[in-house]
């Protein structure tokens, strides 16, 4: 029989992991793939994880009826940090006379040697690479992997849309609709198990006009997909995205305002990201600095910015719903290189005002000359 092992956190199971099976399982042939959800993730610190059996349910939903698919609670039951390596062994030892796979996304194919114990996986099994329309696969890609290891691999034919365990998750924190993403009965778990859900955050929404509302949403994915780059749990950056804008439509009047004093000279499109601040602080009770500051300056950025500083700066920058010239070119650097494309973008902005004749905020300036002068000093 042709075997093959889908592992990962599942965090939650979606539809593309589903349409990676069914085209395992109808253009490779297999007789059989194994679901395997990990009981800990070695990869995946800092994100919100459901709990094991709440991933082992959500796999079984999702996969329930497909003919040759099943869902193995192995890792689960074995407890600790999941490596791929001990799974591997025990499946061949469990199949030794069949041919077994292992099949993986084109993303970790290039840290693939960072593994534990990586020669081991590829003694019992041959690597299946899915590849994403953001993480094309590329010949040399393959030839440094053969060169490494001396074993081929499989390329699926099928290219996975963009769709992110870490979207759902970042839907579902703000109470959104993930029915795009994951089947119905995945879908309802969540939902009734409000898994992910941050219920402190809901009432954003009633500060926010609809429209700005989706921006919100939009700089909450975004962040969240980016968190890692800049060691950021992805609980903090959606807590802060949510948050950016939360006092935008506030008169100053407001009761939640109250006490508030905004520094001199601030513009006016710049005085929210203050004001923001004080109500994530004292409306919304948010204590932690960093997250607060994210908020501060998430509209002029600073110099010598935190990590989740310049990731909700860039977020708001460049969600979905954001449409500029050159956009495009800033997402796509801000997916290699998060420090160049914050370079890149404070530029864009500092040129932009200054050839139409208006005033650069002092500390969009300073952000912009201290990574200047940083960059030039390397």
């Amino acid at each position: 029989m042709k075997i093959a092992i889908f592992g990962g956190a599942f965090n939650p199971v979606h539809n593309e992991h589903i349409n990676i099976v069914l085209s395992a399982k109808n253009s490779l042939g297999m007789d059989k793939i194994i679901i395997m959800p990990t009981f800990i993730s070695p990869h995946k610190s800092g994100s919100m994880i459901a709990r094991a059996k709440d991933r082992l349910k959500m796999c079984r939903l999702a996969f329930d009826g497909i003919e040759g698919v099943e869902v193995s609670d192995y890792e689960v039951k074995r407890g600790g940090v999941s490596y791929s390596y001990i799974t591997c062994r025990h499946f061949k030892k469990l199949y030794p006379e069949d041919e077994l796979y292992f099949i993986i996304g084109s993303d970790n194919l290039d840290g693939f040697h960072l593994w534990r114990e990586p020669e081991e996986i590829l003694k019992c099994v041959t690597l299946i690479v899915c590849t994403r329309v953001e993480a094309a696969m590329s010949a040399a890609k393959i030839k440094k992997f053969m060169s490494r290891f001396n074993k081929e691999l499989i390329v699926l034919g099928y290219v996975g849309k963009a769709v992110s365990s870490t979207r759902v998750r970042a839907l579902a924190a703000l109470g959104e609709d993930i029915s795009p993403y994951v089947p119905e009965a995945v879908k309802r778990h969540i939902s009734h198990g409000q898994l992910y859900y941050l219920p402190e955050l809901a009432p954003v929404k009633k500060y926010l006009t609809e429209e700005r509302w989706r921006h919100t949403v939009g700089v909450a994915v975004t962040a969240a997909e980016n968190c890692r780059r800049v060691n950021v749990y992805e609980i903090d950056a959606i807590t802060a995205a949510a948050l950016h804008d939360c006092a935008k439509y506030l008169e100053s009047s407001a009761p939640e305002l109250k006490g508030f004093k905004c520094p001199e000279n601030v513009p006016a499109p710049v005085v929210h990201q203050y004001s923001g601040a004080f109500v994530a602080e004292h409306t919304f009770g948010i204590k932690d600095k960093d997250i607060l500051n994210a908020v501060r300056y998430h509209t002029s950025g600073r110099e010598n910015m935190s990590g989740i500083e310049k990731l909700i700066y860039l977020a708001d920058l460049l969600e979905e719903g954001r449409d500029f010239d050159g956009v495009e070119a800033l997402r796509k650097l801000l997916s290699r290189d998060i420090d160049e494309c914050l370079y890149a973008a404070l530029e864009s902005q500092v040129e932009y005002l200054s050839k139409s004749g208006k005033p650069v905020y002092p500390l969009t300036r300073r952000a912009y000359e201290y990574l200047k002068e940083t960059k030039n000093g390397q």
